[in-house]
């Protein structure tokens, strides 16, 4: 590699809403406490980044939206993205240096090469493969979702939505002894992915579910309308959805109040209030990679595409992706 090469490398940005370029950008060498990191694999979240290249981040959520090392703006232009794993090339003093040579998870947008504080990279535990491990990101959702929802031993819970978030919402949620759990999805594609997580996948909500506790992540209005019909007496139906810009019409009349439904909202941004007193962020992330160790989540990678490839890829997903999950990006 030469000196001109180490000075420089290349970033997936939205130019404007609708159109993806990769720019070179320039490389700054690693200062003290930080590391330079060489990309293997990023994944693209649909859902969020879709609304993202679309332009669809409303005003009043721009600064809140905010991923960690984004650049630019939104509507754009804009860097962003938050699932890139990659190897720790560099690094000055002595936490960074460490970190040399170890394969590392980054909430960083789409970039070949990028300098970080060693603190905002996780190391993968021994054996989780690179190319899983861009799940990372969806996995802190559903470990957050699920602490929000809190479901308890014996819980009848419906997940609308079998997505990646849903999925993994579902697939911890079974993971409780006792726990009756339905997962609703129309598209039909969804159903290969449900069963290889050891899921059973239902086409619509069954009549008089009385559930205890509803996910939804459809990222669909009408998903919302039948969590809501899903749920029980004093139940909690959990939003995992984000709308960006979208209005979403609520059937708020019906048995809505006299169930005294709950519908809380779950943002990954935050740690719940009762855990955030002892669980920092990089707490949750090294939760999140050590879930992933199961192989059967491989099946939540329906696609994967060369770096080069992403502004096609993205204009794509954005136009006619529903049956993608997780799209998965593959580095030099």
């Amino acid at each position: 590699m030469d000196m001109a090469d180490q000075n420089t490398s290349t970033a997936f940005w939205v130019r404007e809403p609708g159109a993806g370029e990769l720019r070179e950008v320039s490389l700054r060498e690693p200062g003290v406490g930080e590391v330079r990191v060489r990309a293997l694999y990023s994944g693209i979240s649909r859902g969020t980044e879709t609304l993202v290249y679309r332009g669809a981040v409303p005003a009043t959520q721009h600064e809140v939206m905010r991923c960690p090392f984004q650049e630019g703006d939104f509507p754009g232009p804009v860097k962003y993205g938050y699932m890139s794993v990659g190897v720790v090339e560099a690094g000055v003093g002595p936490e960074a240096t460490a970190l040399e040579g170890r394969t590392v998870f980054c909430l960083h947008p789409h970039q070949d090469r990028y300098v970080v504080p060693a603190a905002s990279v996780v190391p993968l535990p021994e054996g989780l493969p690179p190319g899983r491990a861009v799940l990372a990101a969806n996995m802190e959702t559903a470990v957050n979702g699920v602490w929000d929802g809190a479901p308890g031993l014996g819980d009848r819970v419906v997940v609308v939505g079998a997505g990646v978030v849903g999925l993994l919402t579902a697939w911890l949620t079974r993971r409780i002894p006792g726990v009756e759990l339905t997962v609703v999805d129309p598209n039909s594609a969804r159903e290969r992915p449900a069963d290889a997580l050891g899921l059973t996948l239902a086409s619509a909500v069954p009549a008089d579910m009385n559930a205890d506790l509803v996910f939804h992540a459809s990222g669909n209005p009408a998903g919302l309308a039948d969590a809501l019909s899903a749920a029980g007496q004093d139940a909690t139906v959990v939003e995992l959805s984000w709308f960006g810009s979208q209005t979403v019409p609520l059937p708020l009349g019906g048995p809505f109040h006299p169930r005294r439904t709950t519908l809380r909202s779950s943002q990954v941004g935050r740690i719940p209030p009762d855990r955030a007193p002892r669980w920092d962020h990089r707490r949750r992330m090294a939760l999140a990679l050590g879930l992933l160790q199961d192989p059967a989540l491989d099946a939540l990678i329906t696609g994967e595409s060369s770096f080069g490839d992403l502004p096609a890829l993205m204009e794509r997903l954005a136009a006619s992706g529903e049956d993608t999950l997780c799209h998965r990006i593959r580095y030099p």
